[in-house]
């Protein structure tokens, strides 16, 4: 049954990138190559930049810029929502503030950090936070309130304090709500890096996408897009697999779970 399941899954899978590939072609063949690079043009330059070492030191620089931010907004992310639980009124008074930052498209106030951080790394790493922090934030505090409250109860009872309960019971009973976030948050973090590359800057992957852009090089923009693409899908069978190891404590999930889980 397992095997049957997951062949089915594997092999819809393949259909689907198959359809994927023969549309790419279908559009090159209609609209031309000069707009719509083939998929095999595309992919002999991606080799092209891989072998000459363009590829690894723009991508470098890219996952640089949102390794940092992830880390930067993500500690936060996690840690607000814990502090905030033992103080009802600060988190009541600080909702619609937390909530208007959430809703604010961290791309449109990229020009803004490039302003205030310069084109380096640091104006990238900026708006990589801003975006983890709050998308981690109120997943934290999602699981947070979905913790068992009898639990914490009963560490109270034991004698736990804030912290010791927090550490103890919030953080692990929280723990699949996190992941989730920051399997949402992964992402998108890379996203918002290649944008503000994108936006100014003079190396990344977003760079990779403008210069090619500007020359007209409809392939290198399509090479650039396979490489965001391709360390998307690697970034989130990372996460998948960190989940998966933090989580080996709970009970089995059922088999299509599993599957989709790690798609």
């Amino acid at each position: 049954m397992k095997q049957g399941w997951f062949g089915q899954v594997v092999r819809d899978r393949v259909l689907v990138f198959v359809a994927i590939i023969a549309g790419w072609q279908a559009a090159s063949l209609v609209a031309g190559s000069y707009w719509v690079a083939s998929p095999w043009s595309t992919l002999l330059g991606f080799v092209d930049v891989l072998a000459n070492g363009t590829l690894a030191s723009q991508a470098s620089y890219t996952l640089q810029a949102t390794l940092i931010g992830i880390v930067l907004g993500g500690a936060p992310g996690i840690a607000v929502p814990l502090l905030l639980q033992h103080w009802p009124r600060v988190q009541a008074v600080l909702e619609p503030y937390l909530v208007a930052g959430y809703g604010v498209p961290k791309v449109a106030i990229a020009p803004l950090f490039i302003v205030v951080f310069g084109i380096g790394i640091e104006s990238k790493i900026a708006v990589v936070a801003s975006a983890v922090f709050f998308i981690v934030l109120f997943s934290t505090r999602a699981g947070i309130e979905a913790a068992q409250r009898g639990l914490v109860d009963m560490a109270r009872i034991a004698g736990a304090d804030g912290g010791q309960i927090a550490w103890h019971v919030a953080l692990p009973g929280a723990l699949p709500y996190v992941l989730s976030g920051f399997r949402v948050a992964v992402p998108y973090a890379i996203s918002s890096a290649v944008i503000t590359e994108l936006i100014s800057s003079n190396r990344g992957l977003g760079f990779l996408v403008q210069s090619s852009a500007t020359d007209f090089d409809t392939r290198g923009v399509f090479v650039a897009l396979l490489a965001i693409t391709l360390i998307s899908l690697a970034a989130n069978v990372c996460v998948a697999l960190i989940e998966r190891w933090l989580l080996a404590w709970r009970p089995a999930l059922p088999d299509a779970t599993k599957i989709s889980s790690i798609g």
